[in-house]
């Protein structure tokens, strides 16, 4: 399985198709990026004995991959995203989630900690695939628009423009608002991941449920600011850059904070 999956990564590398998922390509490498650099040496080390010595930041698109060529993953789309009904308090928010079913981002998120946190009980090929899972669905969760509404499937039905060329607003957060800034991976990670140890330790405060509370709340935010129909330029990005990089940088250190509970 692991020489198949890696064989069919190197495909799309190659063949560079242009799917939209999560945060995009570029996106989810600056997560995973971001993610290694705040490793513990122990921590690197029982990864690589996972799934060798490849960064993270190279495995980081598996889960979009695979769902559009094997066979076994063409149903893990719901994986990805979880739409939420508008407004909802904390309170609500919570019965909201464990009411769920178990094939969404948040169902999906304890499954893959559970099994690298219990790997006796997995083959090899299990936990490598728990671990690409985990990189990558952490991304999504700090994608606020994967904690969007459930009326516009989290912005996918509100269509607008990006410099003339018609999008979603949910496209427009996976991929053209990363992708507008011109880094690669490497550097936009350098860019984000300069703050001191307190000012990091403040944004991994809390669990996966406050980090994706967290996320429907930034979503509302994105939702007030634009409507059906827009035509979006210069000032959305200068209204909204904020955001984006704050939720790359705060998906990137909660996912250390979580490999390092797990690993170290």
């Amino acid at each position: 399985m692991k020489i198949l999956s890696k064989l069919i990564l190197m495909l799309f590398f190659l063949l560079n198709f242009n799917f939209a998922f999560g945060w995009g390509k570029t996106g989810h490498r600056i997560v995973a990026e971001i993610a290694y650099r705040h490793l513990t040496e122990n921590s690197k080390k029982q990864i690589a004995e996972i799934i060798g010595n490849q960064p993270l930041a190279y495995w980081a698109n598996y889960p979009d991959f695979i769902k559009s060529d094997l066979e076994s993953y063409k149903n893990t789309s719901s994986w990805h995203y979880l739409d939420f009904p508008e407004n909802l308090n904390r309170n609500q928010f919570d019965d909201f989630l464990n009411q769920s079913t178990d094939r969404n981002l948040y169902k999906r998120t304890l499954t893959v900690i559970d099994q690298l946190k219990n790997r006796e009980g997995y083959s090899n090929d299990e936990q490598i695939v728990a671990l690409y899972f985990l990189v990558h669905l952490i991304g999504d969760a700090h994608q606020p628009l994967h904690l969007g509404r459930e009326k516009d499937m989290g912005g996918n039905k509100i269509k607008v423009k990006w410099f003339g060329q018609p999008t979603n607003l949910h496209s427009l957060w996976d991929d053209e608002l990363v992708d507008f800034q011109k880094y690669s991976y490497t550097e936009y990670a350098a860019v984000l991941d300069f703050h001191d140890s307190d000012f990091n330790r403040n944004l991994t405060d809390g669990n996966l449920e406050d980090w994706l509370f967290d996320s429907y709340q930034e979503s509302a935010k994105i939702y007030s600011g634009v409507k059906d129909g827009d035509e979006l330029k210069y000032r959305y990005d200068y209204e909204h850059v904020e955001l984006l990089e704050r939720q790359l940088l705060k998906a990137g250190l909660r996912l250390a904070k979580l490999l390092n509970e797990i690993f170290d």
